[in-house]
């Protein structure tokens, strides 16, 4: 009986720590309301209400029909951050990107900036750290955007929204965490081309452009190569069969991603 309910216990624990290698989220079977956060791992940090009367800031999941979304309400605040946290990843490894559709919701007064980020503690903003651009949100039609996740150390994706005014509220939908929208330079992907050599040991590339190096993650996300790459060709005699998904990088720091067989 101690042994079975140990096993229990250590399925559960191992559930619990799961690190998600994709996302691919749309909240539509998430509970509605005001109150909702935390569920199924995701989480949000909000600030405090400026004034001694509602509304407070809130993070919201709100239905159209049977379309469900989240939206980042400020409330009495403005110019202050509210977060949005993924649950926990498997810690980015450069190969991937993140994905969202948003927009401002009718009415909303003034404009907001979305900033994705990774952090280390769910908990604690002061470990986020920035990724990519900021993006402006100022139109009431959604649109999607989308941010190259680089390696790092953090294991938690956050979207953090900042709006300019009071009760300017920012809808979020369709959140993607994948490696296949990683997002490549167009001169450099224009003109690089690979190939797998006839005895499936090496793998070509055909550019004008000086290759550095390269790195090849397994379907699964592993890294399974990250090699200098010499006379246009890579090893791979030692890869198993299968689909492998592979970063390149030229002397000027430019990346391509792209994808590969081998049989």
């Amino acid at each position: 009986m101690k042994a079975k309910l140990f096993l229990t216990a250590s399925l559960f624990a191992l559930a619990a720590n799961a690190q998600l290698s994709t996302i691919n989220e749309n909240f539509d079977d998430f509970n509605p309301g005001n109150a909702t956060f935390p569920q199924k791992g995701w989480s949000a940090i909000l600030p405090a209400n400026p004034q001694p009367f509602p509304p407070a800031p809130m993070m919201l999941v709100v239905a159209d029909g049977t379309n469900q979304a989240v939206q980042a309400y400020p409330g009495n605040s403005f110019n202050q951050p509210i977060y949005l946290i993924t649950p926990q990843i498997v810690t980015p490894a450069g190969d991937k990107a993140l994905s969202f559709d948003t927009n401002l919701v009718t009415s909303a007064p003034g404009t907001a900036t979305i900033q994705i980020g990774v952090a280390s503690n769910p908990t604690d903003m002061g470990t986020f750290t920035a990724v990519g651009n900021p993006i402006p949100v100022s139109s009431f039609t959604a649109f999607n955007a989308k941010v190259n996740v680089p390696a790092s150390t953090g294991s938690y994706l956050v979207i953090r929204i900042t709006p300019t005014l009071p009760h300017t509220a920012v809808q979020i939908d369709n959140v993607v965490y994948d490696i296949s929208l990683s997002v490549n330079d167009s001169s450099f992907s224009n003109s690089l081309k690979l190939a797998v050599s006839q005895d499936n040991n090496l793998l070509r590339f055909f550019t004008s452009e000086v290759i550095a190096n390269a790195k090849i993650h397994s379907a699964s996300g592993q890294l399974v190569t990250d090699s200098k790459i010499i006379n246009n060709t890579l090893d791979i005699s030692k890869l198993n069969s299968g689909l492998y998904f592979i970063s390149i990088e030229n002397n000027k720091g430019q990346l391509v991603k792209s994808k590969f067989i081998k049989k």
